[in-house]
Formats: structure tokens, sequence, C-alpha cells
């Protein structure tokens, strides 16, 4: 995958966790003496379905039509919660955020008066508080995020031990057993909070499981089946598995946003610009498409890595048009380099001095932005073109760039390191595996022991290349090798992929 990317997609994979819980498509539980029941009507299914398309006014008036009809149905309060958090997680908006968290209160009192004898009393009262810990976590007030996060897992835990048969329960378990099992080191303390073991290759057949033997008309199915593909791609190291997958017709995005979305995303991860932009061309027809910055964002990235200055008013039009403060300084980072390759150092130096006072520093791409924009030395053309050729697909146009470059151009450990890297990359994308591993371990001399992120990138790709070819011995030994590297860029997403990466061997 390409560089800073990997703990994006760690987030998102986190993200998708706690944000599609299930719609709970049950029949009504056994009332109180309040007459509150969790019940799922037609205005529910039609609602939940609108909800994870991300149309969210037609969500909103049907649960404005159930809640008319069947006052005491609590699915009301459940799926109303997915409207605001769906639009926190996905705006990342810190005003809209104040202005909603008032709802988080009343709608758990709403929720308390079910029945506490249904394991979906549990169930809905988990998915509210996993929900917004990720939103803390999100907007950085780790502390609320952590308190969030200990009551839903305790939630959850209690679900498990009185309602061990709730066939349900398998789905969180399968989450949790393979996020955690390849948590790196950095977030150790999210699973110590809680006391959470994992195991990444029980935790994906446990989805896999559940997926095999449920159908589409049947609770938590789209939701399992999206977790089951995050899990594979980012996790499970099965990533033409599931590039298939989500292009075959069964996984449609026709006027479905976020199935656009998660297609997009990982077309980008997995190097594939060409279709990225086209899917997002056929997206943007939906009604509801441009609401979401986040689009223009990704169309930003997929041209960009084709080298097409087209990608300059993608950034902007999402710069303008966002509410909330990430991927901010990333998309002025971004423009840098798109007006440097194309020889405007001018517009160039401007862009990068917004990287530096523009936007948050949270995430992990941001952060290298911030890093760049306080830099001093720009990276060679040539480099820099390969680098984001290479992270679109273009991998021909790559190698010609790298076979170009003048070694005596190279006069820093930091940019042999980069050169070398660029190079195995380029090769291990073709199938050359022999001359990939010459060149990352070439790379690993370079950059050890540096702050660079390649040498541990490097010993990290050799790893996956001793994996695919059944070299498990050479594999397990470059994995941790790349886990012993001092600290560096990028360092929780690298070893996140590293830990994976083991953990899916020693349970082979």
């Amino acid at each position: 995958m390409p560089r800073a990317r990997y703990l994006y997609a760690m987030r998102r994979c986190l993200l998708y966790i706690v944000l599609l819980l299930p719609a709970l498509f049950f029949k009504a539980c056994p009332a109180l003496a309040s007459g509150h029941v969790y019940l799922y009507t037609a205005n529910c299914s039609n609602a939940y379905q609108m909800l994870m398309a991300l149309h969210f006014d037609e969500a909103e008036a049907l649960l404005r039509r159930e809640a008319l009809a069947n006052p005491t149905n609590l699915m009301v309060a459940y799926l109303s919660d997915y409207d605001d958090c769906l639009r926190l997680l996905i705006h990342c908006n810190r005003q809209d955020y104040d202005l909603r968290k008032a709802n988080l209160d009343s709608r758990i009192n709403t929720l308390e008066l079910g029945d506490r004898n249904s394991p979906w009393y549990r169930f809905c009262l988990a998915g509210v508080n996993l929900r917004w810990a990720m939103i803390s976590f999100q907007l950085g007030d780790k502390l609320k995020s952590a308190t969030r996060f200990r009551r839903a897992f305790a939630l959850l835990n209690d679900n498990e031990r009185l309602y061990p048969n709730f066939e349900y329960n398998i789905v969180y378990s399968g989450l949790r057993q393979a996020v955690v099992g390849s948590l790196p080191g950095s977030y150790k303390w999210l699973a110590s909070i809680f006391g959470l073991k994992g195991d990444v290759k029980t935790g994906i057949g446990q989805l896999e499981r559940f997926v095999n033997t449920h159908t589409e008309l049947q609770p938590m199915y789209h939701e399992a089946r999206l977790y089951y593909l995050f899990t594979r791609f980012y996790i499970g190291g099965r990533q033409q598995e599931v590039w298939d997958f989500v292009n075959s017709p069964v996984f449609a995005e026709r006027d479905n946003l976020l199935q656009a979305y998660v297609k997009a995303t990982i077309g980008l991860d997995y190097r594939k610009a060409e279709f990225v932009t086209e899917t997002l061309k056929a997206a943007s027809r939906a009604p509801h498409f441009a609401d979401f910055p986040v689009f223009d964002y990704q169309m930003g990235i997929a041209l960009l890595t084709r080298l097409d200055m087209s990608c300059v008013g993608s950034f902007q039009e999402y710069l303008r048009k966002t509410k909330g403060d990430v991927y901010i300084k990333d998309c002025w980072q971004k423009m840098a380099f798109a007006w440097y390759i194309t020889g405007n150092r001018k517009q160039a130096e401007y862009c990068r001095r917004q990287a530096g006072i523009s936007g948050s520093a949270r995430l992990d791409v941001d952060k290298q932005a911030q890093k760049f924009a306080v830099g001093i030395v720009w990276p060679l053309q040539p480099l820099l073109q390969s680098r984001l050729l290479i992270e679109g697909g273009y991998y021909s146009r790559a190698l010609a760039l790298l076979n170009g470059i003048d070694k005596a151009q190279l006069n820093t450990p930091a940019a042999r390191a980069e050169y070398y890297f660029r190079l195995g990359r380029a090769y291990q994308e073709t199938g050359v595996f022999i001359k990939a591993l010459e060149n990352f371990d070439l790379s690993v001399n370079a950059g050890k022991g540096r702050p660079e992120q390649f040498a541990a990138r490097a010993a990290l790709h050799m790893g996956l290349i001793f994996e695919q070819t059944g070299l498990k011995p050479q594999a397990i030994t470059k994995y941790k090798e790349c886990l012993a590297m001092p600290e560096h860029d990028f360092q929780n997403s690298i070893d996140q992929q590293a830990k994976a990466g083991l953990e899916r061997l020693q349970t082979k």
C-alpha cells in the first residue's frame, strides 16, 4: 500500500467497527410496563437503508413518521443516533459536535427504558456508546473516548456472558479479535484498559462464518459483510480477493454513497487510481454526492497519482466545502506536490506554508504534512513523481523515472533509502521479487536508525514478499525487524501491518 495510508486505513477499519453497527432487523422484544419496545417496522427498515446509503434527509423523514405512528418504539432513538454519528464521523466538525452531543444523554435515557432481559438492551446501549467513543477519539478527547469505550465493552461482555447463544454476538467478537490482534504497540493502552485479547485469524474466521450462514434479509448481514471486507483487506492480507468482490455486481454502488466510498477507499489503498476516478464520477450522479467533501479529497488523490494537475481543483473544492479540520494539511501538501512536479516552485512554496498553518495534525497524514511544511529540502522531482505513480498503480512509468535518476544526486542517506524503497516497490508490484528484495535490503541498510519511514517500510514489504511466496521463517524475521526499528515516521501504521503479518503467520 502507499505510504501515509496504513494508519488511515486502520482508523477507517476502526471507524466502521463503531459507525456501522447493526440495524437490528428483529421483531419486537417483550415490553416493559412502560410499553417501550424494540420494533423494527417498515419505516425503520427504510430509514436504515437510507442511512447506510448516506441519504440523511430521507431517513429523518421516515423516522419522524415512525415516531408519530409508534411513540414507544426504541428503534427510533437508536436509528436517529446513526444520523448524528455518521455526520460527525464523516465531517469531523467540532461546532456540529457541540450542537449534537446533547442528544447522547437523552438517547441513552430513552434506550434504558427497554427490557433489561432482552439481549438487544445491552446491544443497543453499547452501540450508541461505541459510536460516540469514536467521535470523541477523532476530535481528540481521548479521556472521554476511553470512558465510552469502557462502558460499551462492558455492556458487550455482559451480553456475551448472559446470552452466549445470541447469534449476533459473533460479529462483535470477530471484530474485537481481528482488530485487537493487530493493534500496534502504541495502541496497547486501549486493549489493556478493557482487558482485551485478540487473534487475527480467529476474528476474521468468525466474521466469515457469520456472512456465509446469513442472508441479506437477516439482521447485521450488510454490516458484517463490510467488517469482513475491511478486516480481510487491511489485516488479513487478502487485498486482491476483496478488490474483486467490491467490483462484482453484488457490491453495486449505484445510488449508495457509502458503498461508493468503500470502493474508492479500497481502490486508493490498492493502487487502482483509474478505477477510483470512474467510481467517483459514477457516484457523482447521486443526489447527495455534493454534500460529502471527502469525495473531492479522494478524487484529488486519484488524479494526483497519475500526475494530473486537475487534482488541484479537487483539493481546493474539499477545502472550500469541508467544515472539519482533518485532511486540510494533507490537501495543502498534495497541492504543493502537484505544483512542484510541474516546476512552479513559487506556488508549491505557498502551498507548503499553508500546510503549516491550516487544519489540525491529529491524523498521520496531517502530521506528515505539518512536518513537510517546516522542512527545508524538497525531494528530487523524479523521485516524488515515481512515488505518486506507484501509489496510483502506474508502475511502468515509475520504473522508467527511477531508472533514469542519476544516483550521484542521491547525496543523503534519506534520499538513498527512499530511492531504493521506491524501486523495490515498483519491482514488487510488477512481480520481479528478486530485484524488489535486493532494493528493499539496500533501503534498510541506508535508512536503518533514521527517523524516516523507508527502512521500516522496506522491511515490512520484504516480509510481505516472503509471506506471499511461502517463506514463513524469513517473513517472520522481517516483520520482527520492522517492529524493532527505532522511532520513525508513520510508526503506528507500519507497526500495525507488521503485527498483523506476524499474527497471520503465527496462527497458521
